[in-house]
């Protein structure tokens, strides 16, 4: 009898501990943002377990510019994480279509999100979406205010008071006016391009118009940027042809140049390297008192591998972070990141405030080429990038790259031609 109850006693054990074993969830997190391993670590996932007992989290990044290829062979093997981290558009709907990425539309947790916002992360027709959004970054001007300061400079909010203001730095002599270079490419078409272009198209009605094939790259709205940017070749300093990303970025924070173009994701590293107070201003409207227009750009969201065997507590992250607890910790963990749900954000970082603040006081897009219009060959972004440089050297005319970009889009983009 008393083995009996022993081995009774021992199976209860048994069964208690596999009982508590099953309750114990562990999800995987895919992502190819190494740099916020800190961040999930130290801030993000203590603050999602302790609210959700039973579920552990693992962040496993892999590199930058291997993650597509990583993410997708793991997928084909069946080895991939509960949770995949998306990038905006076409690598993610790829994703969706191949089966990879399961849709959340039934989430009440969506709700929380501007259309602007999920139209990264859904299938063309908006009819489903399949990763919660997280963060956009928003595009403008960083400035020196000793600088500003020192040649007593307003901050400008319209084109003629921007060219004003880079004309007095110029005389001045002291500082390069803006630092950026054409080697890389892509700033000019993101940081010039992109940045300055929403005032004339008029954000989200001029790119759902290209879209659309309502609207053509040879219109006024889509041309008269470049020639705005020509404008820009003779305030870069000497050398600009020459000069890279990383050369622009130590420009402007050893306090060489007095404005730079920018991204919100520099402010971080700005922040870290530069021993000046800093400000920025949005992209300046052609006349006082137009509508303003920002680039405030859907960048990262996460997603649920439609393979896990862990759907309800994938589900229940994924609603977290939909959650105003997520976007209060995102958003003041990496400033310059900015969360997309609907829930308002204190900030604290001084500068990303007055990225943010743009929010209320002017309309919403995205970079114009992101969606649909670079999925054929030649690929609009990266003819942007071309097109930009050429504009900002003068080596063509807005007219010409203008016919040039829609002729390319034309032969393989079916609504546009």
């Amino acid at each position: 009898m008393k083995s009996k109850f022993m081995m009774a006693a021992l199976t209860g054990t048994a069964l208690v501990a596999t009982s508590a074993l099953a309750e114990d969830v562990t999800l995987t997190v895919e992502s190819w943002r190494n740099d916020d391993l800190t961040l999930w670590q130290d801030k993000i996932i203590p603050a999602f377990e302790a609210a959700n007992p039973g579920i552990k989290v693992k962040f496993t990044p892999s590199a930058p510019t291997e993650y597509n290829a990583v993410l997708n062979s793991k997928l084909d093997a069946g080895s991939a994480g509960d949770l995949i981290t998306c990038r905006p558009f076409d690598a993610s709907l790829a994703l969706y279509e191949a089966g990879h990425l399961a849709a959340l539309d039934d989430m009440d947790a969506m709700s929380n999100f501007s259309d602007v916002a999920k139209s990264a992360w859904q299938t063309d027709d908006g009819s489903a979406s399949f990763c919660v959004p997280m963060a956009s970054v928003i595009h403008g001007f960083i400035y020196n205010k000793e600088a500003f300061e020192e040649l007593g400079l307003e901050v400008p909010t319209t084109e003629d008071e921007f060219f004003a203001a880079l004309e007095t730095i110029k005389e001045d002599g002291n500082y390069i006016p803006m630092a950026m270079g054409t080697n890389d490419q892509w700033e000019a078409a993101t940081m010039g391009y992109n940045n300055i272009g929403p005032n004339y198209w008029k954000g989200e009605e001029g790119r759902r118009a290209l879209i659309a094939g309502e609207q053509k790259l040879t219109d006024e709205q889509w041309v008269a940027p470049y020639a705005t940017l020509a404008k820009w070749a003779d305030y870069l300093g000497d050398g600009y042809e020459a000069q890279t990303y990383p050369d622009s970025q130590n420009l402007f924070t050893l306090g060489r140049a007095a404005i730079y173009p920018a991204g919100s994701w520099e402010i971080s590293g700005f922040n870290a390297q530069a021993d000046f107070e800093m400000g920025a201003f949005k992209a300046p409207v052609k006349s006082a008192g137009d509508t303003c227009y920002i680039s405030d750009h859907t960048d990262i969201g996460i997603g649920m591998n439609a393979s896990t065997e862990h759907p309800e507590a994938a589900k229940a992250f994924l609603a977290w972070v939909a959650s105003p607890e997520f976007a209060d910790i995102f958003g003041n963990a990496l400033p310059g990141f900015f969360p997309l749900s609907n829930a308002p954000v204190e900030l604290e970082d001084p500068l990303a405030k007055e990225f943010v603040s743009w929010r209320g006081e002017c309309e919403s897009t995205i970079r114009s080429t992101y969606q649909i219009l670079s999925r054929g060959t030649p690929n609009l972004e990266n003819e942007t990038w071309g097109a930009s440089v050429a504009a900002i050297k003068g080596t063509e005319t807005p007219e010409a790259l203008g016919e040039k970009l829609q002729s390319g889009l034309a032969t393989w983009y079916e609504p546009q031609q």
